[in-house]
C-alpha cells in the first residue's frame, strides 16, 4: 500500500512515463493506492479535469485524518524550516497523512525530500 501525491497522478492522467507513473500503475492494479485528502482536494479543485479523471480520484479510498493530525503537520513542518529548507503547507499535510498511516509516498516532487531525512517520510 502506499500514498499517491498529486504530481504523480497529475503525470499519471497526462499519459506521462516515470518510475513514480509505474508504481502508481501497479498500485492501482493491486488496489493499493490511497490519496492523502489535501490530494484529493487538489485534483477535484481543478474545474476543468475530464469526468473519466475525477471518476478515476473518486474511485482511490482516502486516508483518514486522525486525531493530533493538525499539531503534527505543523511540527513536521517547522521542522523542516528550522533547517531553512522548503516546506509548502499542502506538501506538509500530504506528509503527515502518510506518516500517520505508515504509508510510503509515490511522488516525483522532490521537495518531499525534506520531510524525508528530517521527519520520517518514507518515499518509493
Amino acid at each position: 500500500m502506499v500514498a499517491i501525491d498529486t504530481s504523480t497522478l497529475i503525470a499519471y492522467i497526462q499519459g506521462d512515463s516515470g518510475l513514480d507513473v509505474e508504481r502508481f500503475d501497479a498500485a492501482l492494479t493491486a488496489n493499493a493506492a490511497f490519496l492523502p485528502p489535501v490530494v484529493l482536494t487538489e485534483m477535484l479543485s481543478e474545474p476543468r479535469l475530464p469526468k473519466e479523471h475525477r471518476n478515476l480520484v473518486l474511485r482511490l479510498p482516502s486516508l483518514v485524518v486522525t486525531d493530533g493530525y493538525w499539531l503534527r503537520a505543523a511540527a513536521a513542518r517547522a521542522a523542516v524550516i528550522a533547517h531553512k529548507l522548503r516546506a509548502r503547507l499542502p506538501n506538509a499535510l500530504i506528509a503527515q497523512s502518510c506518516m500517520d498511516h505508515d504509508l510510503a509516498l509515490v511522488t516525483r516532487d522532490r521537495d518531499f525530500r525534506h520531510f524525508a531525512k528530517h521527519c520520517g517520510l518514507r518515499l518509493v
